[in-house]
């Protein structure tokens, strides 16, 4: 009897540990979507600009960036719980400044700095917590919830984001994050911690190269859209006739190199490094941080590609984007959940490579399906194929990198973990961004330039004034400009309907890069591990 009533308790306790670390990493998630339905609503509250808010967005991911090696680090320090808690006190009073802000200034103290030096530190934390609370053999079902509850809250943002928007406001979604966040740790003194490390020392230069190496090279990934990847855009900066993003990208990468070669010369000299050199050869991790890059460089192509189809090409509200991209999140937890589940035993390898499979055959039977008569429905099968590849490398990946190493070193492993995910979603949203501006321009010039009722001289006209770049432009947007341009009729008819033309070829374009980025990711699947993994020894 007593026997049961032990297992029924550790049962509870593992669920609510399950429960708290989810919500942790569905939290920091979140910020990455939810206000993207209501950049201009924000903005015209806080006294700014789009551009402004757009500013805050891409900090907070710069910040994240920057800190999230060392964040891995203080957890190996000071306790894994620890910095979970710290960082989920810094990151409640980030959104709880956001709820608050009057100005522009203020949103940037709340939203990019306090919530991204919170997501720092909680989330490498998340990844050591998850290890040092479930046995190895159920770790593979831990970490596909909770990598799971952090897709799932990108694919609902908007939707949340749209309801507090239409229905409340803004900053009703900031104020709800504070509630969460006392929940969260209230619930995190039943979590289980690691004692931290022997040596209590961090490693300042190493921290320094890598925070400006991550960070360089992120600015320049999230400033292509506006800059041109190598090609400078008009007026955009550039040296020698090359684009800032790539010299940053380049300054980036240097700086990382750097940084490698300084924590060899630590662990070398005995002292105790930021990250150990030593883990990048191991097979295993290298694996599996390979497939985190590529999964969430599709996966937040996918985020951006949909919903801008759904809400611009179709002029689905907010709601409605949201309620289309749910099928995603449904087979996403299906497939993170009931693989571990059922299939135990399971080859890792031969998941992720299914997995991969079906991010794939999703992006291309999405850019088959996407026509001119295409309505919402289209995208429910795709969505269905990538939620469940996602949910399927979910399942896996997070055990596949923790189990590679001694458990003393997974809060340094979630540090570079979480590293590679941002480079990985911030590539995969540029990336898709520009591919799909690129060819919509070229297609709504050509289609201009064949059509007769279109003037030679507007044509120039286009041809210059498009050069950085047609904008993503639904048809009553394109409409009411053309009106307010006093355009004829005949002219007016003739550039609606190439816009919606070039709004599909940018939408397959973008698909495109996606599809072929899931199938490079197959040559990579070969270090992925044939067996289930277990923890090496400490």
């Amino acid at each position: 009897m007593s026997s049961r009533a032990g297992t029924a308790e550790s049962s509870a306790k593992s669920r609510t540990v399950l429960v708290t670390l989810a919500s942790g990493q569905f939290l920091m998630a979140l910020d990455s979507s939810v206000m993207n339905v209501s950049i201009a609503t924000v903005a015209e509250d806080v006294g700014t600009t789009v551009t402004g808010i757009q500013g805050a967005i891409t900090a907070y991911t710069l910040v994240m960036a920057m800190f999230m090696i060392p964040g891995g680090k203080v957890g190996a320090l000071i306790g894994r719980r620890r910095a979970f808690m710290i960082g989920c006190c810094i990151y409640g009073a980030g959104s709880l400044t956001t709820a608050l802000a009057p100005n522009l200034p203020v949103l940037l103290l709340g939203w990019a700095f306090l919530e991204g030096i919170g997501a720092s530190l909680i989330l490498p934390a998340i990844v050591a917590l998850v290890a040092g609370n479930f046995a190895v053999e159920r770790r593979p079902a831990a970490y596909g919830l909770v990598v799971a509850a952090g897709a799932i809250a990108i694919a609902v943002g908007p939707l949340i984001g749209g309801i507090a928007t239409t229905y409340f406001s803004w900053r009703w979604v900031f104020a709800g994050e504070v509630v969460v966040v006392l929940a969260i740790l209230l619930l995190a003194r039943r979590v289980a911690d690691a004692p931290p490390g022997e040596r209590r020392s961090i490693d300042f230069t190493g921290a320094v190269l890598s925070a400006l190496g991550l960070g360089t090279f992120v600015y320049g990934v999230l400033r292509s859209d506006e800059w041109g990847w190598f090609r400078p855009k008009p007026d955009a900066p550039a040296w020698l006739g090359v684009s800032l993003t790539t010299w940053l990208m380049l300054a980036g990468l240097a700086l990382l190199w750097l940084f490698l070669r300084w924590e060899a010369k630590v662990v070398k000299r005995g002292r105790d490094p930021l990250v150990d050199p030593g883990m990048l050869q191991n097979k295993q991790l290298t694996g599996g941080l390979t497939m985190f890059f590529f999964q969430y460089l599709v996966q937040m192509g996918v985020f951006f590609v949909v919903p801008l189809y759904l809400s611009v090409a179709l002029g689905l509200s907010a709601l409605e984007t949201g309620v289309r991209l749910l099928p995603l999140s449904v087979s996403l937890l299906a497939a993170a959940t009931l693989i571990p589940r059922f299939l135990p035993d399971v080859s890792p390898r031969r998941v992720v490579r299914l997995g991969i499979f079906a991010l794939l055959a999703g992006a291309v039977v999405l850019m088959a399906a996407l026509d001119a008569d295409a309505g919402a429905e289209v995208v429910t099968v795709p969505l269905l194929l990538i939620g469940l590849g996602m949910g399927a490398l979910a399942s896996q990946l997070g055990s596949v990198t923790v189990s590679a190493v001694p458990q003393a070193q997974s809060a340094e492993v979630g540090g570079v973990q979480n590293a590679v995910t941002n480079l990985g979603a911030s590539i995969g949203t540029a990336l898709a961004g520009s591919i799909m501006i690129a060819a919509l321009t070229s297609s709504f010039l050509t289609s201009v330039e064949a059509n007769p009722a279109v003037p030679d001289s507007v044509t120039s006209q286009a041809t210059v004034r498009l050069q950085s770049g047609a904008p993503f432009l639904s048809d009553a947007q394109l409409g009411t400009a053309l009106d307010e341009a006093g355009v004829s009729p005949e002219l007016s008819q003739a550039a609606m309907d190439a816009n919606a033309d070039a709004r599909l070829d940018g939408l397959r374009a973008a698909l495109a890069i996606l599809a072929l980025a899931a199938l490079i990711a197959l040559f990579f699947t070969q270090r992925i591990p044939s067996v289930q993994p277990r923890s090496p020894e400490p």
